[in-house]
């Protein structure tokens, strides 16, 4: 990595997996901070300022939601949830609580550390401005509001531009099917899930090389959805 290494702090009460992510992290290039409780890691989020965490959810003292929510409540810092709650509730209940991903134990560190990366970059993103978009044939310019694909322009439809757009402002991470509804729709219709399944099949009718098996506008199922691009 270039430049200064991002520091991670890790939120895990299992010492043998905390060891585990101290040598996988440390082999990237990050600087490590560990905590072994949601109060510990509360305050060295507070005192270390790190550039991510990874959160366990089953902490001792305190459920990693309220970590989250009380991380998020004062840091816009990445937040990936690393648990061995694999059921869609807990995944939603914590990505809606302000994480930013969530893998699931047992994992794969390659799969770990290609999230982490994903989570970094974005937040390293202006929030504005900036190069257009490229995800396969598609250029997406956001401050142009501007779609083409193979170099013609793709006519959107209003809530197909704003849900494109809210994807690629998340761009690798998961977004919840209410967090998408609120965004895109307005809080008075976070249960109207069929508005999305409706809206990502036009997508990627228009955006998807193979609309069927789609390599960028993805379903996390059960959850949500995540666009990909070229260089994630």
């Amino acid at each position: 990595m270039s430049g200064p290494p991002a520091t991670v702090l890790v939120v895990e009460d299992e010492p043998d997996i905390r060891r585990f992510l101290r040598s996988a992290l440390a082999s990237e290039g990050y600087r490590v901070v560990e905590a072994e409780s949601g109060r510990r890691g509360q305050a060295e989020a507070g005192s270390h300022k790190p550039d991510l965490a990874i959160v366990d959810l089953g902490l001792p003292d305190m459920d990693g939601v309220e970590l989250i929510r009380r991380i998020r409540a004062w840091s816009p810092m990445p937040i990936v949830v690393l648990s061995a709650r694999a059921q869609e509730h807990s995944k939603i209940e914590a990505l809606d609580a302000g994480a930013d991903d969530y893998v699931t134990k047992p994992f794969g560190v390659g799969e770990l550390l290609a999230r982490l990366r994903t989570a970094l970059r974005r937040a390293a993103r202006p929030a504005q401005g900036g190069a257009p978009l490229r995800f396969g044939e598609v250029e997406l310019d956001l401050e142009r509001r501007r779609v083409t694909r193979s170099g013609a322009e793709v006519h959107l439809t209003p809530i197909e531009f704003r849900l494109l757009a809210c994807l690629a402002q998340h761009l690798g991470l998961v977004v919840t099917h209410r967090q998408l509804l609120r965004e895109v729709w307005g809080p008075s219709h976070v249960e109207h899930a069929h508005y999305l399944r409706i809206y990502m099949k036009q997508l990627r009718d228009k955006l998807e090389a193979d609309p069927v098996q789609p390599k960028y506008l993805l379903t996390d199922t059960g959850i949500g959805y995540r666009l990909l691009c070229d260089d994630l």
